[in-house]
Formats: structure tokens, C-alpha cells, sequence
């Protein structure tokens, strides 16, 4: 079983244009996600999927393997199957392919190891998501945050951008847990994804991983503890990563 994976940016990126080229402590976000990708020592491939070609030029003068995709994709999945399909050409229907989202400065390479864990475990996972628990009420409420709802097994019930589970006080013992943007699909279960139009919640809360839960289908958390980590949503994200990263044990091996 190969695992694949694909590091997709875009510039035009809706809530923060051109983010995947600003400058994070003098070093461009999207080289920060790649270079701590490539710490996680398992990949049969890692990919930069973009549909622009400054972000290609970028990663090609940095030796990546880089793949021009479609610029009409909205959701960053469909971009990881379009890259993954044009330039792996024996890719198996039970390979991983692991979407590693690329405005993820702070991802460690055992979030990955994380993510896949459950499908290696349970040959009838299709899927997987890495859940990070929530322990700062502000993340709890920030809209730009999305929050999971799961069954006691660990499928994905719900995911949403309201601070889910309701709660009169939030509390660290809530277990409310977040989406953070490492995903992993059995290559088969990513075609059939990206097969089925996009579904009417996840048009609503703006998370694909609904498209799963709206079919029918099942995606399985993969449990990773709080840790101190940004998305860049908005510029003003990147002020907090950079506060992070100068206490992050990875930041120095690849400065």
C-alpha cells in the first residue's frame, strides 16, 4: 500500500488572497507546510497541487514535485484527486492518499502518521480526518474553526463552524474537538467523493467533510491532542503562528 501525499494551495484563496506566499517569519506559508510534510518519513510521494503558476515556480526552484490542476476547483480535495490521478500512475484503489491542507504552518509530521492510523487499523475506514481537541474557549467560538461532532466509535457525525457541542460555559472537559487539515482517503473512497456533487450542508457550513456525512458515508476522527497550532485563515492568523513557531521544536531543523 502506497501513501501519497498532496499539499494543495491556490492563490486565490477566498478569506485571505495569495496566503500560501506570505511571508510567516521571513519564510512563505506554503514552504513551512512542505518542508514539515516531508519530516514524516513514509511517503511513497508528496505532491504540491496548485493551480497558479507563481506557486509552481516556487516549489519546482525548490526541487517538489509539483502538478498544475484545474482552477475551477472551490474545494481542496477535488484539487488532491486531480493531482493524485495525473501523476501517479499506479495508484491502487486501497493506496492512502493524505490531503495535507497547505495554510497548516504548524503541522507536525506525527499529525500525519495520526491521520492514517485509523485506516491501517480498520480495513473498512474509508476515510479519515485529524481531530484536535479544543481547549481555548476563542477557538471554540471562532466561526472560522471548524468543529466536529462524532459517535462514540469515532464517526463523524456533523461538522460545523457553530460552537458545537452547546454548552452554557464552555469548559476543556467538553471534549469538544476541531477539524485541523490533514485528511486521509483510500484512493477509491476519493474518487467516489469527488464523483458526488457537492451536498447541500456542506454548501452550508463550507466543509467538504459534510459531503461524506450527507451521502451516507462514514468518515472515522483520528484523535490528536491539543497542541499550540494556527491555520491561517485571515491575516491576522499569521501574527499568532509566528508567536508559535519561534516555540516549536520542528521550526529550527528547517530554518
Amino acid at each position: 500500500m502506497k501513501i501519497i501525499g498532496v499539499v494543495p494551495a491556490r492563490m486565490a484563496a477566498s478569506r485571505f488572497p495569495g496566503k500560501p506566499l506570505k511571508p510567516i517569519l521571513g519564510m512563505p506559508m506554503i514552504e513551512h507546510v512542505f518542508k514539515r510534510a516531508q519530516m514524516f518519513k513514509n511517503w511513497d510521494h508528496l505532491l504540491l497541487a496548485t493551480c497558479d503558476q507563481e506557486i509552481r515556480d516556487f516549489g519546482e526552484d525548490l526541487g517538489w514535485d509539483v502538478v498544475m490542476t484545474s482552477d475551477k476547483h472551490t474545494r481542496c480535495l477535488d484539487r488532491v484527486a486531480e493531482a493524485t490521478e495525473k501523476f501517479i500512475k499506479d495508484v491502487d484503489d486501497n493506496d492512502l492518499v493524505v490531503c495535507v491542507q497547505g495554510d497548516e504552518p504548524l503541522l507536525r509530521p506525527d499529525m500525519i502518521e495520526s491521520a492514517i492510523q485509523p485506516c491501517l487499523e480498520d480495513d473498512t475506514v474509508p476515510c479519515t480526518v485529524l481531530a484536535m481537541d479544543i481547549e481555548d474557549e476563542k477557538i471554540f467560538y471562532n466561526k472560522d474553526t471548524v468543529k466536529i461532532i462524532h459517535n462514540i466509535k469515532g464517526d463523524v457525525l456533523y461538522t460545523s463552524r457553530s460552537p458545537v457541542p452547546y454548552c452554557e460555559k464552555f469548559s476543556k472537559d467538553l471534549g469538544a474537538k476541531r477539524i485541523y487539515g490533514i485528511f486521509a482517503f483510500r484512493w477509491h473512497f476519493l474518487k467516489k467523493f469527488t464523483s458526488i456533487p457537492e451536498s447541500p450542508l456542506e454548501q452550508v457550513e463550507a466543509c467538504d467533510s459534510n459531503r461524506i456525512l450527507d451521502n451516507g458515508y462514514k468518515q472515522r476522527i483520528a484523535r490528536y491532542p491539543c497542541t499550540p497550532s494556527y491555520s491561517i485563515d485571515s491575516p491576522s492568523d499569521v501574527a499568532l503562528a509566528e508567536a508559535a513557531l519561534k516555540k516549536d521544536p520542528y521550526w529550527e531543523a528547517y530554518r
